[in-house]
């Protein structure tokens, strides 16, 4: 495995961590997804055509 691939397990368990739904993240609203997902999208791409 590469260290991209790597990176986008942990990208994704990221992701998964931050969505809003425990009572102590509900104030958080939507952002910390939102700029993970973003994050998460960027590095998909760039593995996929081979820059990463």
């Amino acid at each position: 495995m590469g260290i991209g691939t790597i990176f986008l397990i942990v990208l994704v368990l990221i992701l998964i961590g931050v969505i809003p739904t425990w009572p102590h993240s509900r104030q958080w609203g939507y952002a910390p997804s939102g700029i993970v997902s973003i994050i998460l999208i960027v590095l998909l791409v760039m593995l996929l055509t081979g820059r990463l």
